[in-house]
């Protein structure tokens, strides 16, 4: 009988620093650079959502604002009902180009 293999452990998500260093190596920038130019990219997102709801990317993506609703849930320790207060989120929809590399 053939001893079962391990599952391959989960690789960790890449971080900002990681994503620092690459876009560093891409652009032949230095690393402060780059983390300038990620932080205006993320900036830019972030206000781009927070005026217009919406934020595309063609070939990359599209960033949107969703609402989520009020409503009743239950604690899981106690079981007893609490108010889930409105809320918003972001969401993120893959464009074609980039689901199709993956």
């Amino acid at each position: 009988m053939a001893a079962k293999k391990a599952a391959p452990a989960p690789k960790k998500p890449m971080n900002r620093a990681q994503l620092t260093e690459l876009v560093a190596k891409e652009l032949g920038e230095s690393k402060a650079g780059a983390d300038r130019a990620i932080a205006a990219v993320l900036g830019g997102i972030q206000k781009g959502l927070k005026k217009q709801k919406k934020v595309s990317l063609v070939g990359f993506g599209s960033f949107e604002v969703k609402r989520r609703k009020a409503r009743k849930g239950r604690n899981p320790q106690t079981g007893e009902q609490i108010k889930i207060k409105a809320s918003k989120s972001v969401g993120f929809r893959p464009g074609k180009p980039l689901k199709e590399s993956l």
